[in-house]
């Protein structure tokens, strides 16, 4: 063997059998490594997409959430905060004066008084402080009267009622809002109040021997109170019907127009120009009817 032929064979004067007979062997590898990094790879874009989906999801989540948080109805004021000892003391009060007729689990007894279980205190705070319970006597309606409580026993029995049953609370603070708000809460007010409270406030009959009273001695926390519990044939107005700024306004309203002196001079209390007519006439009668009488004895 020559040296040309050494150098043609690589040096070893042949051609070796590792480099032809492994080399289909080399590429399957390649291939399976290149398939198996493939898989691997769709494996991580398909956990990046589930990654991402739960990410926009959980993000959008927080945004509908932060979002009602902000957007969502606020009254302005500020909920009212009770105590263990102002519950005790509303259990003792509610024991004494309430028991026999709304039962000891506030569950109500037949004949005698309903149940307390999801009123809440402003239901209690609209009944005790206007004089309404304790009832006296059964009838159609229930006649505001001096109340028998204090403004904190008040309270007291609420929070205790609040503790056992829940309920919608009426919340602390100026329940008026804005000056600016009173036209508002006049339109309110004719859409939703007037029909039965007269379009003053002065009350009106309704009908099996109810009335709807008037509003010339209602509280601020009792107008919301109120409006919050529904009393007799009142509806409630839940803050879903009437978001916690409208029924300010409303109560803003009715306040200014109780304190605002009639522009027409003597209104009759604003009962109405049919009240006010009827008055002129029967008077304005009894007096022609004098003036004939005296000119009649005088011929």
């Amino acid at each position: 063997m020559t040296d040309d032929n050494v150098d043609a064979d690589s040096g070893l004067g042949f051609e070796p059998a590792v480099n032809s007979g492994y080399e289909p062997l080399a590429a399957a590898r390649s291939t399976a490594s290149s398939s198996g990094a493939g898989r691997l790879a769709a494996r991580r874009r398909g956990l990046r997409r589930k990654l991402t989906s739960a990410a926009v999801i959980l993000g959008a989540l927080v945004a509908v959430g932060g979002g009602y948080a902000l957007l969502a109805p606020s009254s302005g004021a500020a909920d009212t905060a009770v105590s263990a000892a102002n519950v005790e003391q509303g259990r003792q009060l509610f024991e004494t004066s309430c028991i026999t007729c709304h039962g000891a689990n506030l569950q109500g007894v037949t004949g005698r008084g309903p149940s307390l279980i999801g009123v809440g205190s402003a239901a209690v705070y609209f009944q005790v402080s206007t004089g309404r319970m304790p009832l006296t006597m059964q009838g159609a309606e229930a006649e505001r009267k001096p109340a028998v409580f204090t403004e904190d026993q008040t309270q007291w029995i609420g929070a205790y009622v609040q503790s056992l049953g829940g309920g919608p609370q009426v919340p602390t603070g100026d329940l008026r809002g804005s000056s600016s708000n009173i036209s508002a809460g006049g339109e309110l007010f004719r859409l939703n109040c007037a029909s039965c409270h007269n379009f003053a406030g002065k009350g009106a009959p309704l009908s099996a021997g109810k009335v709807a009273p008037s509003l010339n001695q209602a509280t601020d926390s009792q107008i919301y109170a109120a409006m919050l519990s529904g009393p007799e044939n009142m509806p409630v107005f839940s803050d879903n019907q009437i978001t916690p700024d409208q029924k300010m306004a409303i109560i803003n309203y009715i306040q200014n127009l109780k304190a605002s002196k009639d522009p027409g001079g003597a209104g009759l209390d604003r009962i109405g120009p049919v009240s006010e007519g009827l008055l002129i006439w029967t008077v304005g009668l009894g007096v022609l009817m004098v003036a004939i009488l005296w000119i009649g004895r005088k011929s």
